[in-house]
């Protein structure tokens, strides 16, 4: 919807100061994104913690160090700091592509340079903190690496014209009743849990808030066609093991005093196996400039859209 629509909220920053926020639509091309823009005082500093999905690798405008991380000046952090007015010592974007918990507290190696410890950005002086993180401890690229080589093979063995296996992925993480990923994403979850707690003892005045990740396969598997080349079962399995590591965050996030940014929902009509100009996540060979099965240059300003929303909300 093209209408713009302005409502003027009021609240107080820590420091007291007057915050004026002001929703716009903001017109994208597919007319779905509104924006949140925000006249405010730069009162940073903001620190952007997360994986690939934060980063952005392959969108545009590569910045950042080290080179590794795929840092992208169009991922949802630099946009939100855009929005918010917070520019140079007020703006860290420590995300980097294949990180886990772990490296959050820890140095992280890439193919080009190492990435210090995320949480080092951290300070007294911090106010404003997103964390998207979780995917990488769950191994959920390397899960979908094999649902894809599974799924390969199901279409040419007849797209069970010949074997009636439907979901023949699924079988291989849940075996005998026991979930594999389910029990990883819960172990995700206690570590998560120690990085929000000291990500609070090293930022006590900043506002936290666990950004969720967008949808990757659509409700419907018979919509995902051959662009992702996967058995139809298998779309139902990982876009069930996405929700529940989404749902896992939430919990997270709130046992920790955390705000949740749910991406998911706003994301719903706009996954990998959308048209390729309203997906915000790009299949196996994408079409829009982005890493495979991540998220374009709409699908961060949609990430950035949500994290601004939930920022007004909680004020």
């Amino acid at each position: 919807m093209k209408t713009s629509t302005q409502v003027a909220v009021a609240g107080l920053l820590a420091c007291g100061t007057l915050l004026t926020v002001v929703l716009v639509t903001r017109d994208d091309g597919d007319g779905d994104h509104t924006g949140v823009a925000y006249s405010a005082p730069s009162k940073g500093p903001y620190v952007a913690l997360g994986d690939s999905y934060t980063a952005g690798p392959g969108i545009t405008d590569p910045t950042g160090t080290p080179k590794g991380c795929d840092r992208s000046a169009g991922n949802y952090p630099s946009l939100v700091a855009a929005e918010l007015g917070l520019k140079g010592a007020k703006f860290r974007d420590m995300s980097c592509s294949g990180a886990t918990t772990t490296d959050l507290t820890g140095s992280q190696d890439t193919d080009n340079g190492t990435n210090p410890p995320q949480l080092r950005a951290l300070s007294s002086d911090t106010r404003l903190v997103t964390v998207g993180i979780g995917g990488n401890d769950i191994g959920f690229s390397a899960m979908i690496k094999r649902c894809v080589a599974m799924g390969a093979l199901y279409q040419l063995t007849g797209s069970g014209k010949y074997f009636t296996e439907k979901a023949p992925c699924e079988r291989h993480y849940v075996n005998d009743g026991s979930d594999a990923v389910r029990k990883k994403i819960a172990t995700a979850g206690e570590r998560l849990t120690r990085v929000l707690t000291e990500v609070r003892r090293r930022a006590p005045e900043a506002r936290v808030y666990v950004v969720s990740y967008p949808a990757i396969l659509p409700s419907d598997s018979a919509d995902c066609g051959r662009g992702m080349s996967l058995a139809p079962g298998d779309v139902t399995f990982l876009r069930t093991k996405e929700q529940q590591l989404n749902s896992m965050l939430r919990q997270r996030a709130s046992e920790a005093g955390a705000s949740y940014v749910d991406t998911y929902t706003p994301s719903a009509d706009h996954t990998a196996c959308s048209a390729k100009s309203t997906r915000w996540i790009e299949p196996l060979a994408p079409e829009n400039p982005a890493a495979p099965v991540h998220p374009n240059a709409r699908g961060e300003r949609g990430m950035a859209d949500a994290v601004l929303h939930t920022i007004k909300s909680s004020l």
